[in-house]
């Protein structure tokens, strides 16, 4: 099978790679600028983005699986980016360019941020959707459309509702490495009170199940998270607890964001029973790791 991955050097592509590789697919990338060679992959440059590139990169490629990851997810404008719809237009060329080149299975990162909020534990068929940003309008009408387009054709398709993320590669400014980097640069952790609740998976862990899910026959949305309830405080006290700095840490320092839910929790039926993919990694062990990572970055700079 050859698989054509969108946005394969962002944070979540660079890590589902790899395990394409290892279970033996045939892994082209596409990236709008040049990349560097990485052992079994072929790297293709285009933007997505001028919708006229897409269907010679389709012709090129011809792949029998398309994983589009690609989206902008520049931190702290992507919920509001006109940015947003510009990926909705992409999105639509490359579904239609992709069935019209022979294409079997589409499958596409969603988010959490399309269901309503007022809902704690959210599940793809009885959580409305009904997305507070324009990023999660966005990609709610992309899910919609791909759907129908899959309803009325032969296409094969898949909606994998990503939740929240940590691991090697993801933005510094993000809670994870912003409190392992000021911890490990002495520096006080300023944070919010705890309180909020959210579903946290090890990039790794998310990778797979996106792979998993591409290479299975489930169609429609899937949320793809632990399924496991931590409060925010947690999660920084574990950081501390393994850096030996919990003096550091200042919960409350920062006020909460009142247009986020206060809890924000998967139910993971569909990606365990139907998919068949249950996560790996723990959130100790996954902490770990991310500042296993941290350092080695730090240490090399």
């Amino acid at each position: 099978m050859k698989v054509l991955v969108t946005g394969g050097r962002g944070f979540i592509g660079q890590h589902c790679l790899p395990q394409l590789l290892a279970k033996g697919y045939d892994v082209h990338a596409v990236s709008s600028s040049p990349q560097n060679s990485t052992v079994g992959v072929q790297w293709h440059q285009a933007n997505l983005l001028d919708v006229t590139q897409i269907a010679p990169l389709l012709r090129t490629v011809s792949p029998s699986h398309l994983l589009h990851l690609a989206w902008y997810t520049e931190h702290g404008k992507y919920w509001t980016s006109r940015k947003n719809l510009n990926w909705v237009q992409a999105s639509l060329s490359l579904m239609h360019e992709f069935a019209e080149s022979g294409g079997q299975r589409f499958v596409a990162a969603g988010t959490c941020a399309e269901y309503d909020w007022a809902y704690d534990i959210c599940d793809e068929v009885s959580t409305p959707c009904r997305p507070a940003t324009l990023y999660g309008a966005a990609k709610y009408s992309t899910h919609l459309l791909l759907e129908s387009w899959s309803m009325h054709s032969s296409l094969s398709s898949a909606w994998g509702r990503i939740f929240n993320v940590y691991g090697p590669g993801e933005h510094p400014s993000r809670l994870v490495p912003s409190v392992i980097h000021s911890l490990l640069g002495g520096e006080p952790a300023l944070c919010t009170n705890g309180e909020h609740e959210r579903d946290f998976m090890y990039v790794e862990d998310v990778a797979a199940a996106c792979v998993i899910l591409l290479n299975s026959d489930v169609r429609g949305a899937v949320n793809i998270a632990s399924g496991e309830s931590v409060p925010l405080k947690d999660v920084v006290y574990t950081i501390a607890q393994q850096l030996g700095r919990r003096d550091l840490v200042r919960m409350g320092a920062v006020p909460c964001n009142v247009n986020e839910p206060v809890n924000l929790i998967a139910d993971i039926s569909r990606l365990q029973y139907e998919v068949g993919f249950r996560p790996s990694y723990k959130l100790k062990q996954g902490i770990a790791l991310t500042i296993e990572s941290v350092n080695k970055i730090l240490q090399s700079s």
